[in-house]
């Protein structure tokens, strides 16, 4: 639901201050980033956060304008982005993965993840099972990757101690993305623990 809060700083469709904290107890914002962060670290962050292809791009241009004035909103964040690819189209928003990467970072959403999905493996009664909804390919590679691990013998021998119930993830069906636009990307994987 912060998403849609434009004074969170979420969205580049709302005004709002370039901040992007799930937790206001995170000490660095995306205008931190933005602002602070050289070219190469700014352009990593785009690239393997966002997984946004004109990153190099993206960064210089962020770098350049901040050299003018400092990035303080969602709106001046997406400008800049928007002015630097010019006549370019695209199927998505050009700020959309730039946006993605900052959030990811800023609240280390991947490495917060893939944590708490071990920890919820871990504590998984036998037979027990357990549903993850992901949205985006980033958190979809982790969920994917844990459950096929998790599905292994450790020995040749022995029974594995999870069963990956979807081989490939269940995605919406067209009716349930017209109701619902967001969940356009879902992915739902599920995985049992084995009674050993």
């Amino acid at each position: 639901m912060q998403l849609d809060e434009g004074e969170r700083g979420f969205s580049f469709q709302q005004e709002g201050p370039l901040d992007m904290r799930m937790d206001k107890q995170i000490t660095t914002t995306a205008e931190e980033i933005v602002n602070r962060y050289n070219e190469k670290k700014l352009g990593d962050i785009l690239r393997d956060y966002g997984e946004e292809p004109k990153w190099r791009q993206y960064a210089k241009a962020i770098v350049a304008a901040r050299k003018k004035k400092r990035i303080t909103t969602t709106k001046e964040l997406a400008d800049v982005i928007l002015e630097s690819c010019k006549g370019i189209r695209r199927r998505i928003h050009p700020a959309t993965l730039v946006f993605q990467g900052l959030r990811l970072f800023v609240n280390k959403e991947l490495e917060s993840a893939e944590e708490g999905l071990k920890k919820a493996m871990d504590y998984l009664a036998p037979g027990g099972k357990m549903g993850v909804i992901s949205f985006h390919s980033l958190e979809d590679r982790i969920v994917k990757n844990l459950f096929r691990e998790a599905a292994k013998p450790l020995e040749k021998m022995d029974a594995a101690a999870f069963e990956n119930l979807t081989k490939k993830p269940i995605v919406p069906t067209r009716s349930e993305i017209m109701a619902n636009s967001r969940s356009r990307s879902a992915k739902l994987r599920a995985l049992m623990k084995n009674a050993l």
